[in-house]
């Protein structure tokens, strides 16, 4: 495997490093702005960035020595202007280094190796699993799910233009790509205005359209040629979900009409898309017998996307069988010519049906306890004294409901949105189909009162049970509601009510697992432990009553909150875990890094479906933890657990992450609909600050910690009792635990304490600054001597080389960062009552954007 990697890697070096020199130089030396120089100056003020650190400087150290050595300003005005012009440079030189490495992928990538479908087409022949593959593909798919978490800072513009210039990299025009350069340095990256919840859904569209329905096609196509017996149009393997426009959890600014809104969205986008395919059909579908059924199909689809107020007569099914018709002519009468362009389209509308991908309604659960307390003193619908009646009383309240209830009666318009959303949903379905909008996802899901919360929701906005073609979805998030989830649905399936709903949506169950608020509450290990034995757990309880689990698992970009390489951890999933979905949330720049062009997106997706089909078609490689090993990770969590609580009990941590970062300037920079806090508190409480500002502001200080903290202290605890041996062999034969700290390396190879080692002789934070500072090394430490390795990542030589390039590139915007901070404390303390305050929050903001999409998973 040595000379492949070491080919790989030499790819990476010429068509990504080498060319980001020559094309940075060139970028550097374009004349924007005022001063023509500003490139070189950044240039400069790089290597005064990394001189400095080596030396101990503090980033206001380095900063003033700059303007004193390479420049005559002595203004402040002056000084700041030429920072804003670095940003700009900066935030460009990342722009090209993505696309460098988009046009570069299928160069380092092996599009046909190990975890592709090419090489799951050798494997099932070699271990003669057809049979196997056919069952497996009767029921398993995976879902992506698309959220607007606010850390996609690149405006669709930016977008198209990386895409742009991607293409014209991958074709060497260097004046096309000179253009593009020129482009960017015009095109501005920032949002004057907070983007609204229909404006995010736009954006992730861009992907749908230009992305996922592309490389959605490919992969289908690609499984139905290859094994016709096991892929049947009943399952197309690959579905996408949303959240845009149904996420309201914490975001008041999303309502019922936007839901609509944004569902009408996806249905025309969808239909655009097949009505442009169509079109290019026609000009090679030119037969007898074919070309007046494609024009028949042409002109319906136009006339549903663009006669106003035409009546909707088009259906998914329709399509199919119209184009099922044209194959069988085109195979029957003309040779089968051009037949596998109308197969691909076929696929297309098997995948994204008329509702392009599947929009899904989130509410946190004290939303609907607080709805069902104003219905029972408005209303008879539920008892008067509901308020007062034990859990078992309400249930029993919630589940007999007869009538519907009129939403404007309710005084709240919190209260009245949550009736209508539900109505909603009704429509939604009757446009898009039931896939359309077909799950209620409860966040904060405590109890089995929460769910039946949902359902008597339900029934009071005029759904029957009969016909309620909805699942409810609980979602547990922390590490308690973790480990009580498996007693909340063994009591769920064993109300009857709820047990008769089961059966007629196909005795499934959808349960939402968040990795975000989980390792923000009790840790890295112990929230990606607690997660594992959840599943474990909650599988064999849906066994027992005859219910199929499948798990939709809330992850992020980055380790921290469930990122990194997601494609192991499902592979690293036993036996005794449900496998029937893959089911995941892709939020932030993760959306645009794993999934910014057609070849990564089809490799990445190809790798979930790899790992969800061999890890059971192949029971050589048993992958179930032993007791003995699931002992031991306990261990490991236990004593991780201990540790972070350690640090996040101190009673200046909290403060630390404000004062040392961004924190606070996280709701103010214009990049997502949905306020950083769930509740309006005026004190910072780490159980109201969402995961994405949390994780991205330990990301922005170069620390990291809910990526890594814990996993020193625990490693050496279990090397201090004498089981070192115990866990180098888990080390060496647990995928799931490899893959644990695979993830915990890349979270600490995008740490860079020299950053912030100034903050170790605050008289306030030094020593919160010291405990994280020694964990990371603890943890180095420990890391290497289990892994063998040198250094971090020195397994992943691409990946490790690629977030070497990008953090250089970003280390004057942490510096400039840094240095805004720094001058902001000390305006606070000024007698001229903080004049400038302004331009420093500004540029606070805008290095911040520039460091999360240089990370591509930082938050």
């Amino acid at each position: 495997m040595e000379a492949p990697v070491n080919n790989s890697l030499q790819q990476f070096k010429n068509l990504v490093g080498t060319k980001f020199q020559l094309y940075n130089s060139l970028f550097t030396s374009l004349p924007f702005h005022r001063v023509e120089k500003t490139g070189i100056f950044l240039s400069l003020f790089l290597l005064h960035c990394e001189e400095g650190y080596a030396r101990g400087n503090s980033p206001q150290t380095i900063m003033d020595s700059f303007f004193e050595q390479y420049t005559t300003y002595q203004d402040e005005k002056q000084r700041t202007d030429l920072l804003f012009r670095f940003v700009q440079y900066a935030e460009r030189q990342v722009v090209l280094f993505d696309a460098l490495e988009d046009a570069a992928f299928r160069y380092i990538r092996d599009l046909q190796g190990a975890g592709t479908l090419r090489h799951l087409q050798s494997e099932v022949i070699q271990e003669q699993a057809q049979d196997k593959l056919k069952e497996k593909l009767e029921h398993f798919c995976i879902r992506l799910v698309l959220t607007a978490h606010p850390t996609q800072f690149y405006p669709s513009e930016v977008l198209g233009i990386i895409n742009d210039l991607a293409r014209a990299l991958v074709e060497e025009n260097t004046s096309e790509v000179n253009m593009y350069l020129q482009q960017l340095g015009k095109t501005p990256f920032f949002k004057k205005e907070k983007p609204t919840p229909y404006d995010e859904a736009i954006s992730l569209v861009w992907f749908l359209e230009n992305i996922f329905y592309r490389a959605g096609g490919r992969i289908l196509s690609f499984l139905r040629a290859q094994f016709p017996e096991a892929v049947t149009s009943n399952n197309p393997v690959i579905r996408m979900g949303f959240w845009p426009g149904g996420d309201r959890d914490g975001n008041p600014f999303v309502n019922a009409a936007t839901t609509l809104e944004v569902a009408a969205a996806l249905r025309a986008s969808i239909m655009k898309c097949y009505f442009r395919e169509v079109r290019t059909l026609k000009r090679r579908l030119t037969f007898k017998g074919v070309e007046n059924v494609v024009a028949a199909l042409e002109a319906r689809l136009s006339r549903n996307l663009f006669t106003a107020g035409h009546k909707a007569d088009i259906s998914r099914q329709i399509i199919l069988d119209t184009l099922t018709d044209i194959r069988n002519t085109i195979i029957e009468q003309h040779n089968g010519l051009f037949v596998h362009l109308v197969d691909n389209l076929i696929s297309k509308v098997e995948i994204f049906g008329l509702y392009f991908a599947s929009l899904d309604v989130r509410q946190d659960s004290s939303v609907h306890v607080e709805l069902l307390n104003a219905i029972a003193g408005k209303t008879d619908t539920l008892p008067k004294d509901y308020i007062a009646l034990d859990d078992q009383a309400k249930i029993n309240a919630l589940a007999n409901i007869k009538a519907a209830i009129d939403p404007q009666l309710l005084e709240n318009p919190l209260h009245q949105d949550s009736l209508k959303t539900i109505a909603a949903i009704k429509q939604i379905q009757e446009a898009n189909g039931e896939e359309g909008c077909h799950r209620y996802i409860i966040s904060h899901t405590t109890s089995v009162l929460n769910v039946m919360e949902v359902f008597g929701m339900f029934l009071l906005s005029g759904w029957q049970k009969e016909t309620m073609t909805i699942d409810i979805v609980p979602l547990f998030e922390t590490i308690d509601d973790l480990h009580h989830a498996g007693q909340v649905m063994k009591e769920l399936y064993e109300n009857p009510e709820y047990r008769e709903h089961l059966r007629r949506r196909h005795s499934q169950q959808t349960i939402m697992l968040g990795f975000s608020d989980g390792t923000k509450d009790g840790g890295y290990l112990m929230a990606n432990w607690s997660i594992y034995k959840a599943k474990e757990e909650l599988t064999r309880i849906s066994k027992e009553y005859e219910v199929d689990v499948v798990f939709f698992d809330g992850r992020g970009g980055p380790p921290a909150r469930g990122g990194g390489k997601t494609h192991q951890f499902y592979a690293s999933m036993g036996r005794n875990i449900a496998n029937e979905e893959i089911q995941q949330t892709i939020q932030g720049q993760t959306i645009s890094s794993n999934f910014g062009t057609i070849d990564a997106a089809q490799f990445n997706m190809e790798q979930l479906i790899h790992a969800g089909i061999t890890n059971e078609l192949f029971s050589s490689r048993e992958v179930t933890l032993t007791t003995e090993e699931e002992d031991l990770l306990q261990s490991l969590a236990d004593a991780g657990y201990a540790s972070y609580n350690n640090l996040k009990n101190h009673p200046y941590f909290l403060e630390y992450l404000d004062h040392a970062s961004p924190l606070r300037y996280y709701a103010e920079a214009n990049i997502g609909s949905r306020p950083s806090k769930r509740h309006a508190s005026a004190k910072l409480n780490l159980n109201d600050l969402r995961a994405v500002p949390y994780v991205g502001a330990w990301s922005q200080l170069k620390q990291n910690v809910p990526g890594y903290y814990g996993v020193g202290s625990a490693l050496k605890q279990l090397y201090d009792l004498g089981k070192w041996k115990e866990v180098e062999h888990l080390y060496q034969h647990s995928l799931f635990f490899r893959t644990l700290l695979d993830n915990c390396e890349m979270a600490m190879k995008k740490s860079y304490f020299p950053l912030t080692a100034y903050l170790a002789k605050h008289p306030q934070y030094g020593e919160v600054w010291q405990m994280i500072y020694d964990e990371f090394e603890l943890t180095k430490k420990y890391l290497l001597r289990l892994t063998g390795e040198a250094e971090l990542m020195e397994a992943s030589p691409i990946d490790q080389l690629s977030i070497q390039m990008r953090e250089r590139i970003v280390l004057p915007l942490l510096t400039t960062q840094q240095y805004a901070l720094t001058r902001l404390r000390e305006l606070d303390t000024d007698s001229n009552n903080g004049h400038g305050r302004e331009t420093y929050e500004k540029l606070i903001m805008r290095c911040s954007f520039g460091i999360i999409n240089a990370g591509r998973n930082s938050a």
